[in-house]
């Protein structure tokens, strides 16, 4: 009708399409960086690039404005996506081959990282859920963790991208770090994959430091980290669990937003569907490599979402307390998982 205004969605739709055509453009600049850069991982170059753009004059009103909803979009339902897609990465039978003595060894370097660091967050005074995000992300698999931990707790966008950029800096550097210490430590190759497997977080982080001591090094880092990944279910599913406890006894029936809490989320669910799937065998190639692609692509946009998020000046405020915690719970993964592999091998 001549005269007549936008409809009453148009509004929240565009922003919307805008925050994700953000997202989207974010996604293909980190995919350059990594063709051009090839050691520096997608992932962390849409952490980079979306912190970026949340401070860059004329992209940060943008971003922070009428693109906000389509970002925050990006940042909760496509990290549930990519999340539901990293379980095809996982077999039973890979993981049951590496042994009981490994699957004890990669359960206890899970628990005293995530409870240590998780301690030493709340001592050390951390503000929100900073400390439990941290913990989740050194003990299972970064970013990925660090997104499922945050949808169940509901967690602050600025926690959430704090804890992203501080473990995808600390496993970034892990990557240059640990080949330099394979030989002071007297670790052999295969030795070497399993400790990368077991202390560094992301599993493209995993794969750039266990590559440098060849093949052999690679194929158990990589397993033990699927080990780790797999953690990921139980755990979540026991946050969600606490929140719904927590939020049932102070009003029963709500949360922070509103709903109580899914003792096990959908998208945990959809995980382990993922895991089972993959398991049977008759998922072929094609398709595999397919999912790892898009689980990159949306984990991608997801983390330049969150990293949109991220003001520098608040994280400034805490930056000394959450970098200590980062040592600290780098030290901690590090010797635990150093043990632990002497001792299994």
């Amino acid at each position: 009708m001549p005269g007549a205004g936008p409809g009453p969605g148009s509004g929240p739709r565009l922003g919307i399409g805008i925050g994700l055509g953000i997202a989207a453009l974010g996604v293909a600049l980190a995919w350059a960086v990594h063709r051009l850069v090839p050691a520096v991982p997608m992932l962390t170059a849409a952490v980079v690039l979306g912190v970026t753009a949340g401070h860059l004059p004329g992209v940060r009103g943008l971003v922070r404005g009428r693109g906000c909803p389509g970002l925050s979009l990006a940042a909760k339902r496509l990290m549930r996506l990519g999340i539901v897609l990293l379980g095809l990465k996982l077999s039973l039978d890979d993981v049951l081959g590496l042994g009981w003595a490994t699957v004890v060894m990669v359960l206890g370097v899970v628990a005293a990282t995530f409870l240590g660091t998780w301690w030493l967050g709340r001592r050390m005074g951390l503000r929100g859920d900073q400390p439990l995000l941290i913990a989740t992300g050194y003990a299972i698999c970064g970013a990925s963790a660090i997104g499922a931990v945050g949808e169940v707790t509901d967690s602050d966008k600025e926690d959430v991208a704090t804890s992203v950029a501080l473990v995808t800096l600390c496993g970034t550097l892990a990557i240059a770090v640990l080949p330099l210490l394979q030989d002071p430590l007297g670790l052999s190759d295969a030795q070497f994959g399993r400790w990368a497997g077991a202390s560094v977080h992301d599993v493209g982080q995993v794969v750039a430091s266990a590559q440098s001591a060849g093949p052999a090094a690679l194929g158990d880092a990589v397993l033990v980290k699927l080990m780790r990944v797999a953690l990921l279910a139980p755990l979540v599913a026991a946050v969600a669990l606490a929140v719904r406890r927590r939020y049932g006894a102070a009003s029963p029936g709500t949360s922070r937003g509103g709903r109580r809490p899914s003792p096990v989320p959908l998208f945990v669910l959809g995980f382990l569907a993922m895991v089972a799937l993959r398991s049977t065998g008759g998922v072929p190639a094609g398709a595999l490599l397919g999912a790892q692609t898009a689980q990159e692509l949306l984990l991608a946009a997801a983390l330049f979402a969150l990293g949109s998020a991220v003001h520098l000046p608040s994280l400034a405020r805490t930056g000394g307390r959450v970098a200590a915690l980062g040592l600290s719970a780098w030290a901690v993964v590090a010797g635990v998982s150093y043990a632990g592999v002497l001792l299994t091998t």
